[in-house]
């Protein structure tokens, strides 16, 4: 099974979330926490979670407390049945659907949410150590700065980026350690 229909399945898995899906699909529209807790049978609160935790992975689109299904997540990973799975070099450890990921995630250069599924975390982290040059350290007011313009909590991007070893840290400085280069095989 592909890691992307079974990180459905396993959101799937939990009950509240399950039901909060079937009311998305079954609303006309995007629904209120109050509108899928009234149509679930479940208190705001475990709505509330269930819903927050689908909007993290992706699987619902949320714009303050409005949330809306995103149907193609579910073709997608049904699409991704038929497709052999990567194996887990270096080279392939973002897979192959990494334009996908950033087009959920990065809207107008903006990070719209931090993934809460590691292969998306991953593949959000390897974009942004692209916004560092390699060979040169970043004092960490620079690097805030940098995070900053991108999502609001700079902190837990720096921290993904360090512990994910994208970048590397010393005395107050940063620098890049990894992620992805674009190579000019000619040396243009």
């Amino acid at each position: 099974m592909s890691s992307e229909a079974a990180t459905l399945l396993g959101l799937l898995a939990d009950d509240d979330r399950l039901r909060a899906v079937a009311a998305l699909t079954l609303a006309a529209g995007p629904c209120s926490t109050a509108q899928i807790a009234e149509a679930t049978g479940l208190d705001v609160r475990r709505a509330a979670r269930a819903l927050g935790r689908l909007a993290g992975a992706a699987v619902v689109d949320q714009d303050g407390d409005s949330y809306r299904l995103r149907a193609e997540v579910f073709r997608e990973a049904l699409e991704s049945l038929g497709r052999p799975e990567e194996s887990a070099t270096p080279e392939s450890r973002l897979g192959p659907d990494a334009g996908r990921v950033l087009r959920v995630f990065v809207r107008d250069g903006r990070l719209t949410q931090i993934p809460a599924v590691h292969g998306k975390r991953l593949v959000v982290l390897d974009w942004l150590a692209g916004l560092f040059e390699p060979g040169r350290a970043y004092p960490e007011a620079e690097v805030n700065e940098m995070l900053g313009k991108i999502h609001p909590d700079f902190a837990a991007l720096r921290r993904y980026l360090v512990d994910e070893e994208f970048l590397h840290r010393r005395d107050g400085f940063y620098w890049r350690a990894g992620g992805s280069f674009d190579v000019d095989p000619f040396g243009d």
